[in-house]
C-alpha cells in the first residue's frame, strides 16, 4: 500500500487583524487532504467471454449478411450483462451534509491542473478518491463507524499507524511509505475493489481473507497517514484504474457526466454542492482555527457573564470572487456587527469568518442573539446560514 506523497501546503491559523468591536474574516490557505496512489491490485478477477471460432464461423457462413444483425445484438448483450456496474452503499455511517461533510471528489482533469467531476473546484492534482470529512476532532473521538460499500473479500490491510495530524512537526517525513494510514483493501467482483484509507489505529475489525457484506462495520473513521483533518478516503478502482463513483466513465473533458455507482436512495444526499458549511456557533472570544478544529469550541458556550459574543462560520469548497458576509443581531433585532469579508482572491479549500462584539458597559441583555451568514456570487446568495443563541446566567 505504498504510494508517492503528495506535497501539501498547510493550513495557516487565520489572523485576528481586530479586536474589538468587529472581528474580521480570517482565509485560510487550500487545504487538501494527502492521500495517496497505491499499487495495482496484485489478484485481479478477469472474466473473458469467449466464443468458439470454427462454431461461430459456420454460423456466420450459415446466415445471409441480413440475418446477422440479431446475433450480433444477442452476443453484445452477453457482453453487457457480465459487466453489470456495481452499486456502492455509503461508506461511512454518518449523515452527508449533517455529521460529515465531502470535502473533496476524485480529481476529473489529466494534466496538472485539478477539477471535479462537475468541473467545480472540490478537487486537487491527483487526487484519487472521496473524502468524507468529520466536522471536528470531538466528532471522530466519539467515533464513526467506517462500512463496508458492498460485498466482498478483504484483500489486504494495514494497522498499527498512529492517529496524528501531519501538521505536527515531523510528521509528514514519519508516514512516509504509510500515507493512506491504517486501511483496507476490499475486492469485489468483475475486478472491482474499493479502499479505505486514514482509519483509527486498534479500530479494523477484520483481517486479511474474510468476507463482508455491504454496510457492515470495518472499523472507524481517524487521523493516521499522510492528513491533517479526521476522515475517510474512499477510492474506488476497476481493474487496477481509479473510478470516480460520481461519474463512472465519464468522457474526458466533460461535466456532471458518466454513471453514479451509488445505490440509487443514497444520491439526494450526495447531490454536488459546490460548497457547504462545516461549522458554525458561539464563543466567547476569538476561535483559533486548531480549537475549532479540535470541537472544544463548542463545548464552552457563552453566557451573560462572557467578555465577548463572537459568531463564527466555517465554510469549505467557496469560489474565487465569493464575497462572504455574517450579521450579529441582540434580541431587539439592532444589528451589533455587519461583517462584510472582502471578495476572495481565489478558491478556498476552507474559510473562517467572524462577527463578534465586546461586552456592552451596561451588560448584555437577555435573550436570543441571532446571526445570518451567507455567501454572494455575481449578486445572488449562493449559501446561507441562520444560527441563534439565547443568553442566560451561568449555571
Amino acid at each position: 500500500m505504498r504510494g508517492r506523497i503528495e506535497k501539501e501546503p498547510h493550513v495557516n491559523e487565520p489572523i485576528i487583524a481586530l479586536w474589538g468591536h468587529v472581528i474580521f474574516s480570517a482565509n485560510n490557505r487550500r487545504i487538501r487532504e494527502l492521500d495517496r496512489r497505491n499499487q495495482p491490485a496484485r489478484f485481479r478477477r478477469r472474466a473473458w467471454l469467449a466464443f468458439p471460432t470454427r462454431t461461430f464461423d459456420r454460423m456466420l457462413s450459415a446466415l445471409c449478411f441480413r440475418n446477422a444483425a440479431p446475433l450480433i445484438a444477442l452476443f453484445s448483450g452477453s457482453v453487457a450483462s457480465a459487466q453489470e456496474l456495481p452499486r456502492f452503499s455509503l461508506p461511512v455511517a454518518c449523515e452527508v451534509g449533517r455529521s460529515c461533510f465531502i470535502q473533496n471528489y476524485v480529481d476529473a482533469d489529466p494534466s496538472s491542473s485539478a477539477k471535479d467531476y462537475q468541473c467545480g473546484s472540490r478537487s486537487y492534482d491527483g487526487h484519487n478518491g472521496t473524502d468524507f470529512r468529520l466536522p471536528t476532532m470531538a466528532a471522530q473521538r466519539a467515533g464513526v463507524d467506517v462500512l463496508a460499500a458492498a460485498d466482498g473479500q478483504v484483500l489486504r490491510l494495514r494497522d498499527g499507524v498512529e492517529d496524528i495530524s501531519v501538521r505536527e512537526p515531523g510528521r509528514a517525513a514519519a508516514v512516509k511509505g504509510t500515507e493512506c494510514g491504517n486501511a483496507i483493501i476490499i475486492e469485489h467482483p468483475d475486478g472491482w475493489q474499493t479502499q479505505y484509507c486514514h482509519m483509527a489505529r486498534g479500530s479494523l475489525r477484520v483481517k486479511a481473507g474474510d468476507h463482508v457484506k455491504a454496510g457492515q462495520t470495518i472499523g472507524k473513521i481517524g487521523l493516521s497517514g499522510l492528513t491533517e483533518y479526521a476522515h475517510l478516503h474512499f477510492t474506488v478502482r476497476h481493474r487496477g484504474q481509479v473510478a470516480d463513483p460520481f461519474a463512472y466513465s465519464s468522457p474526458p473533458g466533460s461535466c456532471g457526466e458518466g454513471q453514479s455507482l451509488w445505490q440509487s436512495s443514497l444520491r439526494p444526499s450526495l447531490a454536488y454542492k459546490p460548497r457547504a458549511i462545516l461549522n458554525s456557533g458561539f464563543a466567547a472570544a476569538a476561535v483559533p482555527m486548531a480549537a475549532l478544529e479540535a470541537g472544544d469550541v463548542q463545548q464552552q458556550q457563552p453566557d451573560l457573564a462572557s467578555p465577548a459574543l463572537v459568531a463564527y462560520v466555517r465554510g469549505i469548497g467557496l469560489k474565487q470572487g465569493d464575497v462572504q458576509s455574517l450579521i450579529l443581531k441582540d434580541p431587539s433585532g439592532q444589528t451589533l456587527v455587519d461583517n462584510r469579508a472582502k471578495p476572495l482572491e481565489r478558491d478556498q479549500a476552507q474559510t473562517l469568518l467572524y462577527a463578534g462584539a465586546r461586552k456592552p458597559a451596561a451588560g448584555w441583555e437577555q435573550g436570543l442573539y441571532q446571526a445570518t451568514y451567507a455567501v454572494i456570487h455575481g449578486g445572488k446568495i449562493v449559501l446561507e446560514r441562520s444560527f441563534d443563541i439565547h443568553l442566560q446566567p451561568a449555571q
